[in-house]
């Protein structure tokens, strides 16, 4: 019983060392605003990251384009993760292709990239951002550990808290995810 718990501690651990520090509330307001300014000028939201942050990133896409609390417009939001995209540009030009080809295809100047990655240094993470930026997209950036390579390059990163496990970074991301959505839904 006493390691299901430190789980539990673990995570209060973390959660206390992000509420410590008002920069990441500061940063979850500018995203906010990002995201709130594009979908009040009629452009979307690209989601994109790996594993658990696809999941996080389908989750924030069907939050906005669904509903979170409230009844509401649906809001323009995709996340890219269509297994016959995926697969298509995985096989035809390799997996570090598969976001950028989509930022490529659907994003325009106005759009805002929510990437995802626990790490701030996944290839195919990195390189979708590289085409937002060439498209003129805001990129917002939910990352842990120090940020990786992401850190520099998003209009605001949103980090969580450097810990051990990628699972405490997903909690962090998913608490700031609905911090977001409700923000969205509190602006629009």
């Amino acid at each position: 019983m006493e390691s299901i718990k430190s789980h539990f501690k673990e995570a209060e651990s973390i959660l206390t060392s992000f509420l410590a520090d008002e920069n990441n509330f500061s940063n979850i307001e500018k995203a906010g605003v990002l995201l709130v300014e594009a979908l009040k000028n009629n452009y979307k939201i690209l989601s994109c990251g790996n594993g658990g942050s696809m999941c996080d990133a389908m989750h924030f896409a069907e939050e906005l384009s669904g509903r979170y609390r409230n009844d509401r417009k649906a809001l323009a939001a995709i996340s890219i993760s269509d297994p016959s995209h995926l697969t298509c540009v995985a096989n035809d030009y390799g997996f570090e292709f598969v976001f950028s080809r989509m930022v490529e295809a659907l994003g325009r100047q106005g759009d805002v990239l929510f990437a995802i990655s626990t790490s701030g240094n996944s290839l195919n993470v990195l390189r979708a951002i590289e085409s937002a930026k060439e498209k003129g997209l805001k990129i917002i950036g939910l990352t842990g550990k120090d940020g990786g390579k992401m850190a520099s390059l998003c209009d605001v990163e949103i980090r969580a808290p450097k810990s051990e496990f990628a699972d405490r970074v997903q909690e962090i991301h998913i608490k700031v995810i609905h911090s977001l959505v409700d923000f969205v839904e509190r602006h629009i």
